[in-house]
């Protein structure tokens, strides 16, 4: 794949205008209306398509095409490169006679983010099948961690929990002194990836965060486990059963696109019904940069919703961008409740890094 895109640098450009489009929801190029929009207001403009895609469009860095757009000649060869853009791309299938997204654009746009993921993933991830770290009363005692809620008195490791609490300086056993011994089993592990698809998702951070799914997707299932995909913003947007089908997963990610508001009540109880019976593992990863807003409760009916899961076995992690004083607060009530994790994190470069470490953490 790096040698048919190093090779053909139209179709990589293509490919990266594809793929920037639908991250902020455009699935229609209209030359005259984007034309349109630059001239009457550029910082309109920059919000509804963002600086990568009117960089790659246009080919013209996003200051020097708002510095020039006043120039009568620029404009017109302004406006003569998106149509040549546009054309272009209708013209090798990317786009059908209307300007949509075809297919084959889609397909572009899952290579382009799948090779550039790929870079970032395989020279830093683990290979081969994984010993899981699943709870089993039947399994081998093997090595501690901090004791959690939800852990058996029976299975507290208490010469190391005492030698923990001597080297803090403690007198008697404290909480976080407690250790907990793991028991190793070999079995299979269901995910559900929880995407945030709500209209302050737009551009990079939908981008990075379809980049931390196709990474979770590809690693899960070269550990022979299964990942399921769930979008959601005032409704469920995308619903896919766990699977090891890995380019089904990847397409659909990168269809994703961003509006409207977030339902997390809906999204976690859609998850429930995502996961098969049996003795398995099984985790949500919710990623989100905000709280949720719809319901007349949206709160008190997540962490209801995050409880039934737990009932269900189910284990809920939260990943959190850019999140509030108050946001982490509620985020920290949805770990708790789901005897998940918590990240937080405005650094979006690190989401995949983030997502993966996670998966790990439940193997």
């Amino acid at each position: 794949m790096h040698s048919v895109l190093e090779n053909d640098k139209k179709r990589m450009e293509q490919g990266k205008i594809l793929k920037e489009a639908i991250n902020y929801g455009i699935n229609t190029f209209n030359p005259d209306l984007m034309f349109e929009n630059l001239v009457k207001s550029y910082s309109q403009a920059e919000r509804l398509y963002g600086e990568k895609l009117l960089r790659q469009l246009t080919g013209y860095d996003p200051k020097y095409l708002e510095r020039n757009l006043s120039i009568p000649e620029f404009r017109r060869e302004l406006k003569k490169k998106i149509e040549e853009n546009v054309e272009g791309m209708k013209k090798d299938g990317l786009l059908n006679k209307e300007g949509d997204i075809e297919d084959k654009g889609i397909e572009m746009a899952t290579l382009i983010m799948y090779v550039e993921e790929l870079d970032e993933i395989t020279p830093k991830g683990e290979f081969g099948e994984i010993i899981h770290k699943k709870t089993n009363i039947y399994g081998d005692k093997t090595d501690t961690r901090n004791f959690r809620k939800g852990d058996r008195y029976r299975d507290i490791a208490i010469k190391r929990s005492v030698k923990k609490a001597v080297r803090r300086g403690h007198n008697e056993l404290l909480d976080d002194d407690l250790q907990s011994f793991e028991r190793k089993s070999k079995g299979r592990t269901y995910v559900v990836y929880g995407m945030d698809a709500s209209g302050s998702m737009k551009g990079r951070k939908i981008e990075q965060s379809k980049k931390a799914g196709i990474a979770l997707a590809y690693k899960a299932i070269e550990h022979k486990d299964k990942v399921g995909l769930i979008s959601f913003g005032t409704n469920i947007k995308k619903r896919i059963e766990p699977t090891d089908d890995f380019g089904e997963l990847l397409k659909e990610i990168v269809r994703i696109d961003a509006s409207m508001e977030t339902n997390f009540t809906e999204m976690i109880e859609n998850a429930i019904d995502m996961f098969p019976d049996g003795d398995i593992t099984k985790h949500l990863i919710i990623l989100s940069d905000a709280l949720p807003t719809v319901g007349e409760e949206p709160v008190r009916e997540t962490l209801q919703a995050v409880s039934a899961a737990r009932d269900k076995g189910i284990t809920t992690s939260l990943i959190g961008i850019g999140l509030d004083k108050k946001g982490e607060e509620t985020a920290k009530k949805i770990v708790e409740v789901g005897l998940g994790k918590l990240y937080v994190t405005k650094n979006l470069e690190e989401l995949d890094k983030i997502v993966l470490e996670d998966y790990y953490s439940i193997m």
